[in-house]
């Protein structure tokens, strides 16, 4: 029997996205043995430290790193990521696949909606660009950072007013009761990839990259692509306050990509349309636009 080892973070999260990536493929060869194998990552076993450090530290993604080397070390076969962790640049010998269809790509809001929170409430967020798209919007808001998987910082809830999280994960660990409003895509684009799961393997694994040829979904894939594309010419990473959505409609694929300075003073914004057959060139055209409204100045904390 062929078996195919599938790596992953430990956290409730990412085995819920290896259970649903696997689902059909066991269906679909049932000659194939899965086996799940947790990987710890800096981000994990460094929880009280900044996110930007630990990613100096390992050379790369706090929430990627060990889970790539374990590739390249042949201890597993295929990793299962959030795509929105992973680097825009794939590590020598490494390939992204084709991503499966993205869950919902929206930031919920848990405790109470934006509009029903009072002048100074405590808000937490791991993210750079969330704390940056609230207090542009909520400038009287006092954003916390947080850390910790989902059901920790759904406990945070006891002594703030509200907490951010990704929409796609709380829908994945059946936690929707939790969500008091979804934030409006228009106003709140979320991180480039985000709801996407990363399926990276060995770039010379025929075996793995064979088996997993059709779990890609070509309109999530393109969509993905332009939003990694865009962050790229940018230069940033997941610790920046980068939003991007891309959609496709009649083969046309749109892309709206937003900067905000991190203590949310200042925001641009950029808006293309173009076919879904070049997702990079679409990504690094918004960039472009970006870029021309000093977006790199944005992106070092500078309002103007």
């Amino acid at each position: 029997m062929i078996e195919l080892v599938v790596g992953s973070r430990a956290s409730q999260l990412a085995r819920a996205q290896v259970k649903e990536f696997l689902a059909p493929l066991r269906a679909r060869f049932p000659e194939v043995a899965f086996r799940h194998r947790v990987i710890l990552e800096d981000g994990d076993l460094d929880r009280k430290s900044d996110l930007r450090a630990v990613s100096e530290r390992g050379g790369g993604s706090a929430f990627a790193g060990r889970q790539a080397a374990a590739l390249l070390d042949r201890e597993v076969d295929v990793v299962v990521h959030s795509l929105k962790d992973l680097p825009t640049a794939d590590p020598d010998g490494l390939l992204l696949l084709p991503s499966p269809p993205r869950a919902d790509v929206r930031d919920a809001l848990c405790g109470a909606p934006l509009a029903g929170l009072p002048t100074g409430a405590r808000v937490g967020t791991s993210a750079a660009r969330r704390i940056a798209q609230l207090l542009y919007v909520r400038p009287d808001l006092a954003p916390e950072r947080i850390r910790g998987n989902v059901p920790t910082r759904l406990t945070r809830l006891r002594t703030l007013d509200a907490v951010v999280l990704a929409a796609a994960g709380l829908h994945r660990l059946g936690r929707d009761g939790e969500i008091a409003e979804l934030l409006p895509l228009a106003q709140f684009p979320p991180s480039p990839g985000q709801g996407a799961l990363g399926i990276q393997v060995r770039a010379d694994d025929a075996m793995a990259r064979e088996l997993l040829a059709g779990t890609g979904d070509p309109v999530t894939d393109a969509e993905v692509r332009a939003e990694r594309a865009m962050l790229a010419e940018l230069h940033g990473g997941c610790s920046v306050p980068v939003g991007a959505h891309a959609t496709t409609a009649d083969g046309i694929l749109t892309l709206h990509g937003q900067v905000t300075t991190p203590r949310g003073t200042r925001q641009i914004e950029a808006r293309l349309s173009g076919t879904s057959a070049a997702p990079e060139k679409l990504g690094r055209a918004v960039a472009g636009l970006l870029l021309d409204q000093d977006a790199e100045c944005l992106l070092r904390g500078q309002a103007h």
